[in-house]
């Protein structure tokens, strides 16, 4: 046995809180610190520093908040757009798609890269691949003098056909100032349509150097440590490597929860799940049927993002989102939330308003005490004194405000699971209602009823499922590149063939991170349309032309009720390289003697007193009966009546409705 075994530590950070999961020596470990959103990286070495840890003996897994904070604050560095002439304005024109559809005067929103910072050159491919406008040598020297006199941080480069051929890019990149950050759409997205590839390259560029800097803090701050980052697809990249891969870091978080889901999920035998993510900021939901589902449709703010993401729906609702009331005087909450400084009022740093821990508090759902399992105490008074205000506003009781707060707060949750689910064609009841996040286990129970389901779990570690995730996750790549033709009488071999290649590039990216070739799995896909369509569906790449073209047929009947006699257009190439997991696995829960509650709670407005048990001494086997309170060191559980749980052999909670 090694004399300092490498210890792996998964680390989230949050809008309020920052997780940690470390497993050491075949056990897990949890721990949470507040966030520091000014530097993040503070309060992950606070972690560290509490849970006593060397950096030399990390292998560390961290999800970043650091480039959604970027996008959606309009935080990224100053960057150049260079694409071809004529082209200056792509950016700013976009689809022409209007947010409000019956909005017939819409305020026209800034475009994303100054007039004066999109610069035009040659380089210009036809769709054949034939040079229309070749890159020169005046160009080159026009662009240099360009970016000496504009001073960028970052260029983003975006030629038409690019990936078709990418060297007059690589030209230009080659051409820039050493140190300049320099994102190629040839590399970050080699796919049709030029206005969703230059926005992913722009978005890579505009805060690619922001994820750079704050890694290499990071890393810094940790000498010795093996740092990987969680991306959006729900595979890790190596931190020196993962600012050139800024733009698929945007659901760095919440695929870490994902994976986490699919992880507890398979421990206990539910494959089957919707996820909801309830955190002090936010919620994310999402559809899990033996993997987390992948999108290459998703949107951050107002852009969208064509590269890899875990499908999921995100609102503004969490523990920290503030209760208001609006012009009508209707209750509402969020999506402003009191985030981690200075909080909900009951945190007792200063907050005055009221939120859904407040409510949830005075409900009797969270116990003063117990949370964070004792080493925060939490202040009824600054509660009430918060909820009271509102109420007063309301015309009704402290007590009614806080049961208000929480039934909007569960609708907008609910109505979000719809979104998810229903929406797209599948009934909620034949899933597990899986929920995880620091606030989840409160409402778990009432977004079941709500959306008719009779099953629901509330995972081991729970609280911090992000975190759990990243220890979860799997080092990959995933790659794709634009080829459009017939579908019919394509050379298998040729395919293949060009399948490989790509494979290759992914295997020889994990080997520059220390994964060997024999151990990664490789998957293909290929997106299909019938020609004249501009939309493409996925289907897995079998090895048969003839297969891929049935399945294509199947998923086409299955997402829009037909299918057309129409020939079939192969469009992009996409495989998927993964290395190993790391070894990481839940424990089994001890067997102990049946506990007895840790106490009796009596809720405002009930005569009748709820036990409160501590979930560590809960043993496999063990039956609850609701109404009860859960608590743990990083969530609490509200079992509601009309709702039963067991403990089952790793420690989750498997929930039914009686």
């Amino acid at each position: 046995m090694e004399k300092n075994p490498t210890l792996f530590l998964g680390v989230d950070t949050g809008g309020t809180f920052t997780d940690f999961v470390l497993w050491e020596e075949g056990s897990l470990k949890v721990h949470k610190v507040l966030s520091t959103p000014d530097a993040p990286e503070r309060a992950i070495l606070q972690g560290m520093a509490e849970l006593g840890l060397d950096p030399a003996r990390l292998r560390l897994v961290h999800g970043s908040t650091v480039a959604t904070n970027a996008v959606l604050e309009g935080k990224g560095v100053r960057t150049l757009f260079v694409t071809n002439r004529g082209f200056a304005d792509l950016l700013a024109i976009g689809r022409q798609n209007r947010d409000a559809l019956y909005d017939l005067q819409p305020q026209a929103a800034p475009p994303p890269v100054p007039a004066e910072l999109c610069l035009e050159t040659g380089g210009r491919l036809s769709a054949e691949g034939e040079w229309l406008d070749p890159l020169s040598e005046e160009d080159l020297a026009a662009l240099v003098e360009a970016v000496e006199r504009l001073r960028p941080e970052a260029v983003a480069v975006n030629l038409l056909f690019s990936w078709l051929d990418d060297s007059a890019e690589r030209a230009i990149a080659r051409a820039l100032p050493e140190g300049l950050f320099a994102s190629l759409s040839s590399k970050v997205l080699p796919e049709i349509r030029e206005y969703e590839r230059g926005i992913a390259t722009w978005l890579n560029a505009w805060v690619g150097p922001r994820v750079q800097g704050y890694l290499e803090r990071l890393q810094h701050g940790l000498p010795g440590a093996r740092l990987s980052v969680m991306l959006s697809s729900g595979d890790t990249v190596a931190a020196r490597r993962a600012g050139d891969h800024a733009v698929r870091m945007l659901l760095s978080g919440p695929a870490g929860g994902l994976v986490g889901a699919r992880f507890v999920g398979e421990a206990a035998g539910r494959r089957k799940l919707l996820t909801f993510d309830m955190g002090g900021t936010s919620t994310d939901v999402a559809l899990i049927d033996g993997e987390p589902r992948l999108t290459r449709e998703g949107r951050i703010g107002r852009w969208p993002v064509a590269v890899p993401m875990v499908e999921m729906h995100t609102i503004g609702a969490g523990g920290g989102s503030i209760a208001w009331l609006d012009s009508g005087g209707m209750l509402q909450v969020g999506p402003e939330s009191a985030g981690a400084d200075p909080g909900p009022a009951c945190y007792g740093r200063g907050g005055r308003r009221p939120t859904v821990t407040d409510a949830n508090l005075l409900l009797g759902r969270l116990l003063p005490e117990a949370f964070l399992g004792g080493g925060m105490a939490l202040d009824r008074r600054a509660a009430e004194a918060a909820v009271g205000a509102l109420a007063a506003s309301m015309g009704c009781s402290t007590l009614e405000a806080a049961r208000g707060i929480v039934e909007v707060a569960n609708e907008h949750m609910a109505r979000a699971l719809r979104v998810i689910s229903v929406q797209r064609g599948e009934e909620p009841a034949r899933f597990t209602l899986v929920s995880f996040g620091g606030a989840g286990g409160l409402h778990v129970c009432a977004l079941a009823e709500a959306l008719g389901m009779s099953r629901a779990m509330v995972p081991v570690h729970g609280g911090v499922l992000s975190a759990l995730g990243m220890l979860a996750a799997r080092p990959g790549r995933r790659l794709t590149r634009s080829w459009i033709v017939p579908l019919e009488g394509l050379d298998e071999a040729v395919l293949a063939g060009r399948i490989e290649g790509l494979a290759a590039g992914g295997q020889s990216a994990l080997e520059r991170e220390g994964v060997p070739a024999r151990a990664c799995t490789v998957s293909a896909s290929l997106d299909l349309r019938y020609r004249g369509q501009s939309f493409t569906l996925e289907v897995p790449w079998q090895g048969s032309v003839a297969e891929a073209e049935a399945a294509f047929h199947r998923r086409h009947q299955e997402r829009y009720g037909h299918r057309l006699e129409l020939p079939v257009e192969l469009v992009n190439l996409n495989v998927a390289v993964r290395g190993r997991a790391l070894p990481v696995a839940l424990e089994k829960t001890a067997e102990r003697s049946p506990s007895a509650p840790e106490g009796w709670v009596a809720p405002p407005g009930s005569e009748e007193r709820v036990p409160h048990w501590r979930r560590e001494k809960l043993s496999a086997g063990a039956r609850l009966e609701g109404p009860a309170v859960i608590t743990e060191t990083v969530a609490t559980t509200w079992l509601a009546p009309g709702w039963r749980c067991q403990v089952d052999e790793t420690g989750n909670l498997l929930l039914e409705r009686c």
